[in-house]
């Protein structure tokens, strides 16, 4: 078999090599020696003098299949516009790829019947896919500099000649020894960035005191005298402390992420303490359903209502940190891409130091959660035990005014022995214990502080959103002197009290 160029004689027809395979303005057909005498008769029946590139679709570059022909004119397989058009749907409008002509509504596609029979034919001659080689560039590809006409797919760039070359155009460089040396990178249309405008000569050096790329002649000229480096050096640098922003951000994100757990279990905390509150209060209510049913059906509601009330605050934390852990694994994919990017000049003149400022939306995570709802358990036992006194008392007095008899229904202890079966464990509330008291021996014994510490400078940190008020003794340490939690439904104002002998001043101090 061997592969002659139409319009030549069959007799003098060639092998295929890589310089005449590679030219699109010629269609290869492939010949059978044993028909080579007829070759010229046959092709000239079926007058199949036609480019093949005519019958490509220039989305798949492919013979068409199903060809379809859009209103500019521009003809292309049925399935590879669709798929095209489908993309450009949230857009409401639908171009060619190659004119860019835009049509609303979408266009109806219907088959062209004439150019698939055409396409029919030339398969019957033996056209078929094109060569491998011959991959051209689409529009979101990059171009080969040396291909003139239809160019071909890019391979590779070279940082040394700043030309990007095809698959062809880039032999020389693979086997020639005189460019050993040239460094050769993924395809990239901004080469030509790294060329100095004002001297036409690559930008190798980086002047930290203007914080841009430079050539030689620029080091020598209006940068003379300031602080440069080697572009590599300064890559170099700058990688280091990319990677620590990195590792900060990656960090960052593991932190964030154990606090997410750590919410997570204050949800499951506060749904579990609402269940057993509810379950206490279902259990003591049962003993007196007759009389406070409604009661019981209350406490069920506001128990409820608080649960939601506080998961509800929990997940927007929780909301707001995934949200903040999203956006730190995105910084994190971007700095790893830059990180990848092999030209220097490109590294730096994308690279900023990327600024992490702490996090405003967690403040803190309560992990004593398993207390939300025991109050609601004591105050429904107090509730009882008050009710069931009163049940006794008036028993009593109806049991004696019926019988008459002097008959003790009452449970009530008449010995000390008695009395200890009735003894539990109290503590007092650290929550609501006055501030000049001090708790100790676990919440059971309580102390006068004769002075709650002085301080001649405090700061004030407030969060009105998170309901927090805090105050703190400011020296070279900080040292909390009160927290406040509650939630503000009014703007907060400062205030100030000047007490004791004459001459006390107060002063609002700026931040340093």
């Amino acid at each position: 078999m061997v592969m002659c160029r139409i319009g030549q004689s069959p007799f003098t027809a060639e092998p295929p090599t890589d310089k005449n395979r590679s030219q699109a303005s010629f269609i290869y057909v492939e010949v059978n020696l044993r028909q080579s005498l007829t070759l010229g008769g046959e092709m000239a029946q079926k007058n199949n003098q036609l480019d093949r590139e005519k019958f490509c679709c220039s989305v798949c570059l492919d013979l068409l299949k199903d060809p379809v022909t859009i209103p500019c004119g521009h003809s292309y397989c049925m399935n590879c516009i669709q798929s095209y058009w489908d993309t450009e749907e949230e857009k409401k409008t639908h171009s060619c790829p190659q004119c860019r002509q835009s049509f609303t509504p979408r266009p109806v596609l219907v088959k062209n019947t004439m150019l698939a029979d055409l396409v029919e034919e030339l398969k019957k001659t033996g056209l078929q896919a094109a060569p491998a080689d011959l991959c051209y560039a689409g529009p979101e590809d990059v171009a080969c500099d040396v291909c003139t006409g239809r160019k071909l797919r890019a391979v590779k760039s070279c940082q040394v000649c700043l030309v990007t070359f095809c698959g062809k155009h880039l032999q020389p460089h693979l086997e020639n020894p005189a460019y050993e040396k040239h460094k050769l990178v993924e395809p990239s249309e901004k080469l030509q960035k790294n060329i100095c405008s004002r001297h036409d000569e690559v930008m190798k050096i980086f002047c930290r005191t203007d914080q841009q790329c430079i050539c030689y002649l620029c080091s020598v000229d209006e940068h003379k005298g300031h602080d440069t480096v080697s572009a590599a050096a300064e890559r170099t640098e700058r990688q280091r402390e990319l990677e620590g922003s990195r590792h900060n951000i990656q960090q960052r994100i593991q932190d964030r992420e154990e606090d997410v757990k750590l919410l997570q279990q204050e949800v499951e905390a506060i749904n579990g303490s609402a269940d057993k509150a509810v379950e206490h209060s279902e259990k003591i209510f049962t003993q007196l359903i007759r009389l406070m049913e409604e009661r019981r059906s209350d406490v069920k509601q506001q128990v409820r209502s608080q649960q939601e009330t506080e998961v509800s605050r929990v997940k927007e934390l929780q909301e707001k940190l995934e949200q903040e852990i999203t956006e730190l694994k995105r910084k994190d994919a971007e700095l790893k891409t830059l990180s990848h990017t092999e030209d220097h000049n490109q590294f730096l003149q994308n690279y900023s130091s990327p600024c992490l400022s702490e996090s405003k939306y967690f403040s803190k995570i309560n992990t004593n959660c398993l207390t939300y709802f025991e109050d609601v358990t004591a105050a429904v036992s107090e509730v009882r035990d008050k009710l069931q006194d009163i049940l006794r008392k008036t028993w009593t007095n109806i049991s004696l005014t019926v019988t008459q008899v002097d008959v003790l229904l009452s449970q009530e202890p008449m010995t000390r022995a008695g009395f200890l079966e009735y003894k539990c464990k109290i503590a007092l509330d650290p929550n609501t214990v006055n501030t000049r008291l001090f708790l100790s021996k676990e919440n059971r014994e309580v102390a006068f502080i004769n002075t709650g510490p002085l301080s001649s400078r405090v700061g004030v940190y407030l969060d009105h959103s998170a309901g927090i008020l805090s105050f703190y003794s400011v020296s070279d340490t900080m040292t909390l002197l009160l927290r406040v939690d509650s939630k503000f439904t009014q703007p907060i104002y400062a205030g100030l009290l000047l007490d004791g002998p004459l001459g006390n001043t107060a002063e609002l101090c700026e931040l340093k």
